[in-house]
């Protein structure tokens, strides 16, 4: 469907709040412009004449929006789920990501990460690339070619990093930054750039105050990692004794809030002081349930998070996770937070389907503008699901086939049409 002014009917279902779903059997979507004009029980009659595809009782919900992925990683998901986050990252996550200085690695791996993003479930990500200038903006070429929403960031390490994956100064860091910011300028239309401190341990304090003064010159959003281990958090600490907190090491040198948003994946240990930081500044917590339960890492109080204001989407984190498929992340979250319940903090409820599917769309979504709903105004981007092979003897509600699909997508659960903005995507 080549126009971004369009109808589709079929069984409707999102979030019109954290905690409730709307759904409509045999409902209209509308689509004017790329933009949503609505649901609706009947086609108001100055959209009668509007192309209209049926895909009678196929689900249709929003787009999944996956804010914390690490393409280089895609190669080896799957493997080494067995250890904990530091020696992972130096015996396999390291070492794959030299491998993307060399150009014909990275297009090998990159065709392999953007084609299977562009068919997954996913509508729009924000996504680390390594710290190779040639290759990042070879990333970037193949996600803007998806048709998919990204943000790609080139990464920047200076300090305890392996000879073969750092920057040999801040200077040289920040040089490289710039010139690759330069390349891509105006370059794209679906695929904008994010500064990319890779995480506190890796970034000195020369190149951290560099990435903020960029980022005040330019209004670039910026991603990272917070607290997401207990071993990290200590080695934090000796790092930078000046601060009272995690999250502070990257606020001291504004790189959280201000002029353009920040993305902090996992938080699995902030302190009522970086909370109350996260807060305050708009930052995003990217949260990562497969990879922290993988990577024995912890499981965020999301529910903490959500009763307190802070920005919460969903990541998949591959290679931490295993998987792209941003259902499963949505069962996940739920199955962790009950697990958080109960061997953690009984005071504190675990998630609902239906928190979890507003993480993944409206939580995430904001971060990229007004994105994750079918209502008026939003960015058109949807699912058409095919349940139709999850079978089952019970009659059930949209409510419930949806609540199904997040945990049995890949058991007879089939992508049927896909759309960012009003655009069809080819699957």
């Amino acid at each position: 469907m080549e126009g971004k002014s369009f109808v589709l009917k079929g069984d409707v279902c999102y979030n019109v709040s954290q905690t409730e779903f709307r759904t409509l059997e045999a409902g209209y979507v509308v689509c004017v412009d790329g933009a949503s004009a609505g649901v609706f029980e009947e086609l108001p009659e100055r959209y009668a004449q509007l192309p209209l595809r049926d895909f009678g009782h196929a689900l249709i919900v929003p787009g999944l929006n996956d804010i914390h992925v690490h393409a280089p990683q895609y190669g080896f998901r799957g493997i080494a789920m067995d250890l904990e986050l530091l020696d992972w990252l130096n015996t396999y996550t390291f070492p794959e990501e030299s491998k993307y200085a060399d150009l014909a690695y990275a297009e090998k791996g990159y065709s392999i990460f953007a084609d299977d993003l562009q068919r997954s479930f996913t509508t729009r990500a924000v996504v680390f690339g390594t710290m190779h200038v040639p290759g990042t903006e070879l990333l970037m070429d193949k996600l803007e070619a998806t048709g998919l929403k990204t943000y790609v960031g080139k990464v920047n390490m200076d300090r305890n990093s392996p000879d073969y994956l750092s920057d040999q100064t801040a200077e040289a860091s920040l040089e490289a930054t710039r010139s690759w910011l330069a390349d891509v300028s105006g370059r794209y239309q679906n695929t904008l750039p994010i500064l990319t401190p890779r995480f506190t341990p890796t970034c000195s304090d020369e190149l951290m105050e560099g990435l903020g003064k960029i980022k005040a010159e330019t209004g670039l959003p910026v991603q990272s990692h917070l607290s997401e281990n207990l071993s990290e958090i200590d080695w934090v600490k000796g790092l930078c004794p000046w601060s009272s907190c995690y999250g502070q090491t990257y606020d001291h040198f504004g790189l959280l809030g201000g002029n353009s948003k920040t993305i902090m994946a996992h938080c699995n240990y902030s302190t009522p002081e970086e909370v109350e930081l996260l807060r305050a500044t708009g930052t995003y917590v990217a949260h990562c349930p497969q990879s922290n339960a993988f990577l024995s890492s912890g499981i965020a109080p999301i529910r903490d998070y959500l009763c307190r204001g802070v920005n919460v989407g969903l990541g998949t984190d591959v290679a931490g996770g295993a998987s792209l498929n941003m259902f499963r992340a949505v069962a996940d979250a739920v199955g962790c937070s009950k697990l958080r319940w109960r061997c953690v903090d009984q005071e504190l409820p675990s998630l609902t389907i239906q928190e979890a599917f507003w993480i993944a769309t409206l939580g995430g979504g904001s971060f990229f503008g007004k994105v994750g709903s079918l209502d008026e105004g939003f960015d058109f981007d949807a699912l058409v699901l095919d349940d139709s092979g999850i079978r089952s003897p019970r009659e059930l509600s949209v409510e419930q086939r949806l609540e199904r699909y997040c945990y049995l997508a890949d058991e007879g659960g089939r992508l049927a049409a896909k759309f960012v903005a009003g655009k069809e995507i080819e699957l």
